[in-house]
C-alpha cells in the first residue's frame, strides 16, 4: 500500500508542479495589474521599504568586499599567466557589475526581506486576516503584495549600485595591494572595456531580481500547510525557489545581452 501511494505521488509531482507554476505566474500577473489600481498603498510600502533596506544594506556591503576581492585575485591570477595584466581591471569590474552585484543583493532581499514577508503573509494566512480582508471585499494583493514587492524592487535597484561601487572599489585595492598592480592600467582597462550598456543590464537583472524575491516570497506565504510549522516550512522553500530561479533567470538574461549588445569596439 505504501508503495502504491509513494508511486501515486511520484506521477503526481509534475502535474502539481505545473500547477504551482502557473499559481505563481498568476499572482504575478495580477501584482503587475493592481500595481496601477487605487488607491496606492503609500505607507505600507514606505515601511516595507525601510524593513527590507535596513536589514539587507549592511550585509550587502560588508559580501560586496570579498566578492569583489575574489574576483579581482582570480581574474589577477589568470591575466599574469596569460600576460594580459592591463586588462585586469576591466575584466574584474565587469563580472562585478553584471554578473556579482544584482545576484548578492537579490540573494540577500530573499533570504532577508523574502522570508520576512512570507512568514508575516503566512502568519496572517492561518489566522484568517486575508479571508478576512476578502469577505470585507479588500484585495490582499493590492493591500500587501504590491507594495512588498515594489519595495523589494526599489531596494534591488539602490543596493545594487552600493555593491557595484564597493565591489569595485574591493577589487581595486586588492589588485593594487596585493598583486602589486598599477593603478592606471586598471582604470584605463576599465573605461576601455566597460560601457554603459553593462550599467543598464545590472539595473535591470536587480528590478527584475527585486520581482521574484518579492513575488516567490508573497506567493508562498499564501500557501503555507499545516498551520505554523506549514509557515516554516514555506519560508524555507521561498528562498530555495527564489534562489534557483534567480540563477536560471540571470543566465537567460546574461545570454540575451551578450547577443544584442555587441562588446566595446566590436
Amino acid at each position: 500500500m505504501t508503495a502504491v501511494r509513494t508511486r501515486d505521488r511520484i506521477a503526481q509531482a509534475p502535474v502539481a508542479a505545473l500547477r504551482e507554476s502557473g499559481q505563481l505566474f498568476a499572482l504575478g500577473a495580477q501584482t503587475v495589474r493592481d500595481t496601477f489600481r487605487r488607491p496606492f498603498q503609500l505607507r505600507e510600502f514606505v515601511e516595507q521599504f525601510w524593513f527590507v533596506a535596513s536589514v539587507t544594506i549592511l550585509p550587502a556591503a560588508l559580501v560586496s568586499i570579498p566578492f569583489g576581492a575574489v574576483i579581482a585575485l582570480q581574474v589577477g591570477s589568470l591575466t599574469q599567466q596569460l600576460g594580459a595584466q592591463s586588462f585586469t581591471g576591466g575584466a574584474s569590474v565587469l563580472a562585478v557589475i553584471q554578473q556579482a552585484s544584482p545576484l548578492i543583493v537579490a540573494l540577500l532581499i530573499a533570504g532577508a526581506g523574502g522570508s520576512a514577508i512570507c512568514a508575516d503573509l503566512g502568519s496572517r494566512k492561518i489566522r484568517e486576516e486575508l479571508d478576512a480582508m476578502e469577505v470585507m471585499g479588500i484585495s490582499p494583493v493590492q493591500r500587501l503584495i504590491v507594495p512588498r514587492v515594489l519595495a523589494t524592487m526599489s531596494v534591488a535597484v539602490l543596493l545594487n549600485g552600493l555593491v557595484s561601487v564597493v565591489g569595485v572599489l574591493g577589487g581595486y585595492y586588492f589588485n593594487v595591494v596585493m598583486q602589486h598592480g598599477t593603478p592606471g592600467s586598471y582604470l584605463s582597462s576599465f573605461s576601455t572595456l566597460a560601457q554603459l550598456p553593462d550599467l543598464y543590464i545590472s539595473e535591470i537583472k536587480a528590478v527584475i531580481f527585486g520581482f521574484i524575491a518579492g513575488i516567490v516570497a508573497a506567493y508562498r506565504g499564501l500557501h503555507p500547510r499545516g498551520g505554523p510549522k506549514g509557515v516554516g516550512d514555506a519560508v524555507n522553500q521561498s528562498v530555495v525557489i527564489t534562489f534557483l530561479l534567480l540563477f536560471v533567470t540571470n543566465v537567460v538574461l546574461t545570454a540575451l545581452y551578450l547577443q544584442l549588445v555587441p562588446p566595446k569596439g566590436v
